[in-house]
């Protein structure tokens, strides 16, 4: 014990003094944030430590914004913003642009006679397929393969990359000082005049993803299946990467108009920090990404998930090692507990002297690793706080949830410690300042918190609010929200005789459930 209160005094020390050059006011006067005319915002941060800079532009729209029967759009336009603009990536764009709308009216004929109900003419479906692949073969003639991320490349760039989440999509890389003005222009290029070139060749890519990650996964199935039952009216049920009817009959003509909705000024925030000056910086970024249409930011109504009033259960049997996985239903980030949420997340799963990792994997050895924390499938909306778990060799799922049970029984009966809580909201602190220590991961803070709240600073607003929490805020939330009745079990089970590899069983009500029925309460 005297160990670690040796440490706690060491680390606490060692923050006080790191976090002298880390703290609010010292951002505040590096950091400049303008909202442009046409409803774009901008936040740049000087940080001149490398002549290099990162960046990370954030545009509030993901898989739950995807279209019923159009899943994954989302993801595959975040594709396509990487083949090129109406001036990169072609040899003849009005040549091509001709081309392509020729594949869209192929396409739509392919796909009217493919989707028959009755009366489906297989020889003409042969024969509208062969136009459409043709159309695609006379498209491909001006296409410049690659061309946008080898200009990144040629000119310094590093890290290119992107994802699509379910609340937003991002696309980040860095590039040297010199070159923030050639990074300003092609950012902007790509959003202003995006070209859906080589797009059912870069679907087949994604249908090819969704195969290797979810369908040829026994996790990825689980984790499928899991949401799906977690949120039955919630767009979180959908996957991200898309159901694969939806990826085998969107098309280009859906991309764009998805592009057109979400991918507005007012809906997106780009982020800058590295070696550059404000003063220099911001008239450049305004004069490019200024030249994008004003337009009000989309209404992203969804459909509110109703309270859930049985447990609900997915298992998988499948031919490789169990894993287990429970979550319950939690208020969207901006509730007033979520610091709490996030306190309970540290508490259950912060390194080796975590609650779950001492627990299962430590003192009782019955997992090699197991975990409890927020934000699954995503925070912008109420989603769920889970927990998993990895049964070693002779132990089982119901060990597993069991062990869980009993440390989530604990944390709503017991206050956690004084020391648990100090160290709570020093690692709050530590994380945030290891959040700041390079380019990249400033860019992407300030960008998610400008999105998020309106107000980059409430990246450090919330290191204060986990400050406040208390240890009767972190029993009275966990009995709040840790009940039977709000659980959703995923279990994969390891089969054993012929055929049973991939079968999925649903088991909606809590008496069938193979972990212990917790007295009063309870990825």
């Amino acid at each position: 014990m005297k160990s670690r209160t040796l440490r706690l005094i060491a680390l606490t020390f060692v923050l006080t003094v790191v976090a002298s050059a880390q703290d609010l006011a010292s951002f505040e006067k590096r950091i400049t944030v303008k909202k442009l005319p046409n409803g774009l915002t901008i936040v740049i941060c000087e940080r001149p430590e490398a002549p290099v800079f990162s960046f990370f532009t954030m545009v509030d729209a993901g898989s739950a914004q995807d279209p019923m029967a159009k899943t994954g759009l989302a993801h595959m336009f975040e594709h396509m913003a990487f083949k090129g603009t109406d001036k990169i990536g072609t040899t003849n764009y009005a040549a091509e642009k001709v081309a392509l709308e020729k594949v869209e009216v192929a396409y739509a004929a392919y796909i009217k006679e493919r989707d028959k109900t009755f009366g489906r003419d297989e020889a003409m479906l042969k024969k509208l397929e062969k136009e459409w692949k043709d159309a695609i073969a006379e498209a491909q003639k001006y296409v410049v393969p690659n061309q946008f991320g080898k200009l990144i490349e040629q000119n310094g760039g590093q890290d290119l990359n992107a994802f699509t989440d379910y609340d937003e999509t991002a696309y980040h890389y860095s590039l040297p000082s010199n070159r923030l003005e050639l990074w300003a222009y092609l950012e902007s290029e790509r959003f202003l005049h995006p070209v859906m070139r080589e797009f059912y060749k870069e679907r087949d890519v994604v249908i090819e993803e969704r195969r290797l990650r979810t369908d040829s996964s026994p996790t990825g199935r689980l984790q499928e299946q899991f949401n799906a039952s977690a949120f039955e009216a919630h767009p979180y049920h959908r996957p991200t990467v898309g159901w694969m009817s939806d990826l085998n009959s969107f098309s280009a003509s859906d991309a764009l108009n998805f592009f057109h909705h979400y991918y507005v000024a007012a809906n997106m925030v780009v982020a800058v920090a590295g070696d550059i000056k404000a003063a220099q910086a911001m008239p450049i970024l305004e004069k490019y990404f200024g030249r994008l249409p004003a337009s009000q930011k989309p209404d992203e109504t969804t459909t509110v998930e109703p309270p859930q009033n049985s447990e609900r259960r997915v298992v998988l049997e499948e031919k490789t090692q169990p894993l287990y996985i429970e979550g319950y239903h939690r208020p969207d980030y901006m509730s007033k507990d979520d610091a709490v949420y996030d306190a309970i997340t540290d508490l259950l799963s912060e390194g080796r002297t975590s609650r779950l990792y001492r627990a299962l994997v430590r003192d009782k050895k019955i997992a090699a690793f197991s975990a409890g924390f927020t934000g699954l499938p995503g925070t912008k909306y109420p989603h769920l706080f889970a927990f998993y778990a990895v049964p070693l060799p002779g132990h089982s799922t119901q060990e597993v949830g069991d062990a869980i049970h009993a440390e989530i029984e604990r944390l709503k009966k017991e206050d956690i410690t004084d020391e648990e809580l100090k160290m709570i909201k020093t690692r709050a602190k530590a994380n945030l300042i290891r959040s700041l220590g390079d380019n990249e991961g400033l860019a992407t803070q300030l960008a998610i918190y400008q999105t998020r709240y309106g107000d980059w600073r409430w990246l450090f607003y919330s290191v204060d609010r986990i400050d406040k929490v208390t240890k009767a805020d972190i029993r009275r939330v966990a009995n709040e929200t840790f009940q039977d009745t709000n659980r959703t079990v995923g279990l994969i089970e390891t089969a054993t005789g012929e055929g049973q590899g991939g079968e999925q069983k649903s088991q909606p009500e809590s008496q069938n459930s193979a972990t212990s029925p917790d007295k009063g309460g309870a990825r």
